[in-house]
């Protein structure tokens, strides 16, 4: 059973974004992770706080982004890092968290993060995406390289579809992060039920 996680870009959501956050909480993906790094700290706790409660209303974890004093304030007890974040990070704050997932490029970057605890990897843009326009897709053996150098759960990002996902699973990943698909799509419950397709 691979996992499906939202990835949030509230600047490409169709309508409005907390009203989009439901209907994908509502849909049931295993997680979704609030990726809003153009913001304050105090407008992105704002947002953080609203989004947490909607999670907790349909029981679907929460996952903040970047701002791990906010996470710490929040009592959340997972936080995601772009790796140059993470190689900052001090012992005392990773402390805080159960699981500080890494954002990594590369399988050097993957076994990086591995060794500087993270609990888990995403890894990408794997296919051509909305989010990177105009760059190449790392593709397929990028990610089998990723899988096989981490024994840490290894999440692929970037183009993923109901057409691509079982490629993509059945190339080592444990699960896909989904962004654009998400923020964009008519109804989010359709597409989580094509994304589960294989399940």
């Amino acid at each position: 059973m691979y996992e499906i996680i939202c990835v949030t870009d509230r600047k490409n959501c169709e309508g409005d974004f907390l009203a989009k956050i439901e209907e994908i909480a509502a849909a049931k993906p295993d997680s979704i992770i609030l990726r809003e790094k153009d913001l304050s700290e105090s407008e992105y706790r704002r947002l953080a706080e609203s989004v947490l409660k909607i999670c907790l209303k349909y029981s679907v974890p929460c996952t903040l982004h970047s701002f791990y004093a906010v996470a710490a304030k929040l009592g959340t007890k997972k936080i995601h890092l772009p790796l140059p974040a993470m190689r900052e990070l001090d012992k005392s704050v990773k402390q805080q968290f159960e699981v500080i997932g890494v954002s990594c490029h590369s399988a050097e970057e993957a076994i990086e993060a591995q060794k500087l605890g993270a609990g888990y990897i995403t890894a990408g843009h794997i296919f051509a995406t909305d989010c990177k326009a105009g760059l190449p897709g790392r593709g397929l053996s990028f990610l089998k390289d990723v899988c096989s150098a981490v024994d840490i759960p290894v999440y692929a990002i970037g183009g993923i579809s109901g057409d691509n996902i079982h490629q993509v699973i059945q190339s080592g990943a444990d699960g896909v992060c989904i962004m654009s698909g998400f923020m964009k799509c008519e109804n989010a419950e359709i597409l989580m039920d094509e994304l589960r397709g294989g399940n």
